[in-house]
């Protein structure tokens, strides 16, 4: 304790016990008295005192995650397309500030954010990947910008987080033709078209507009310039593309062709798939089209009812040709299931069972990324032991006719 703070010392008398004490300013400007029964034993209290002023003095200028994270999406709000913010937007309000938007930035330990990643990784590994990639960049910004003096991320690993999704496989031409019977009078009947036999993404089917599909010309083909995504429910529609390479035009197959001048016909919306009042669909719209396909499926599920004030679990087992028990439309026609996606998939894997050329595959596909291209094209192309072993039996039946080509071979 220095001269100054020494002379400061006075003494009281408190319920007939004499006390030394002292006063030191606050960070807010009051003053704080301090008691002892020694010199010694009021020193440590000085000291003690003056760090947790220190400390939290620390953390008011240090913001808590909450804050720092609002500021960081606000930072990205320019350099991001405006689905991608919405994503972030998303997954940091969720999985980051739920579970530490109180702490200060300076607090939060990896002990911290592992704990925070638990539930997290009860959803898919994607989700747990980009959740821990947000994390690192959030972190990093704050060490940066010298918000925090250490970085917890930089020993966080998104391996073996998530639960690995399983590869939907594509549909086969039985699938197909019964999918096609199953929908041909429903509404989702031209976006399973459009998947099937264009392989447009989800969001670029309901995007697309009349203005973008060419029906008159010698090779009709629709041009891929929209995107659709949603926003507390509500459809906003983006002329950016998830990527550049997503922007292109894809060939029409007579079969397609025709459906489209079919709906076109029909339709008063300027959107290829719309709502009654021609509008784009919101996303509980979208599930209600998709329902036409999943209350079809001969696949047992459940739903829940009130009865007498209790939340009842009820199970449905459909029968494979039979109607639903309470709604004679409804005939369990498809024994298996099918996503939006799925379609796409079963496009790409018939460009590449037709021999189509990679680059081609890419850029009907929309691909930015060639290794996207390739990683499919090799697992359809080569996962074929039939038609392999019998490319193996003259590589091997070259090789033991003639030992001279061995050096060659190799």
């Amino acid at each position: 304790m220095n001269r100054k703070q020494t002379k400061q010392i006075g003494t009281v008398v408190l319920n007939g016990i004499e006390y030394y004490r002292t006063r030191i300013k606050g960070s807010d400007g009051k003053r704080i008295a301090l008691y002892a029964r020694t010199i010694a034993e009021l020193e440590e209290k000085i000291d003690e005192t003056r760090e947790q002023l220190l400390n939290n003095t620390f953390r008011r200028a240090s913001p808590t995650v909450k804050e720092y994270c609002e500021k960081w999406l606000l930072m990205q709000s320019a350099n991001v397309r405006q689905t991608t913010l919405t994503d972030y937007t998303s997954k940091v309000k969720n999985y980051i500030i739920k579970p530490l938007g109180n702490m200060y930035m300076s607090d939060v330990t990896l002990d911290d954010i592992r704990m925070a990643l638990i539930p997290v990784s009860k959803k898919s590994a994607s989700v747990y990947k980009s959740v821990n990639i947000l994390l690192k960049c959030i972190f990093t910004s704050a060490k940066e910008s010298k918000v925090i003096n250490n970085n917890p991320t930089l020993n966080l690993s998104a391996k073996g987080g998530g639960i690995p999704q399983e590869d939907r496989e594509p549909l086969t031409d039985e699938q197909v033709d019964k999918l096609l019977n199953t929908v041909k009078d429903l509404p989702p009947y031209v976006f399973v078209m459009i998947g099937l036999y264009a392989g447009l993404r989800r969001e670029e089917i309901l995007a697309l507009k009349w203005d973008s599909v060419f029906l008159n010309t010698e090779a009709p083909y629709l041009t891929v310039c929209r995107a659709w995504h949603t926003e507390h429910n509500r459809p906003v529609i983006l002329d950016e593309l998830k990527t550049t390479a997503a922007h292109r035009d894809i060939p029409l197959p007579d079969c397609l062709a025709e459906c489209l001048r079919e709906a076109k016909a029909k339709s008063k919306s300027e959107y290829v798939v719309s709502n009654r009042e021609g509008n784009p669909l919101s996303y509980t719209q979208f599930r209600q089209l998709w329902a036409y396909i999943v209350t079809r499926t001969a696949k047992e599920r459940h739903y829940y009812r009130y009865e007498n004030g209790e939340r009842v679990k009820h199970t449905v087992t459909p029968v494979l040709g039979e109607k639903a028990a309470h709604n004679g439309k409804v005939v369990y026609s498809l024994d298996f299931t099918v996503t939006p996606h799925q379609l796409r998939h079963t496009y790409i894997t018939n460009l590449i069972h037709a021999s189509v050329d990679p680059k081609t595959v890419q850029y009907l596909a929309g691909h930015e990324s060639s290794k996207i291209t390739m990683d499919i094209y090799a697992k359809v192309k080569y996962n074929k032991p039939q038609e392999l072993a019998v490319v193996l039996d003259g590589v091997f039946s070259m090789w033991n006719e003639n030992p001279n080509n061995k050096a060659d071979i190799s």
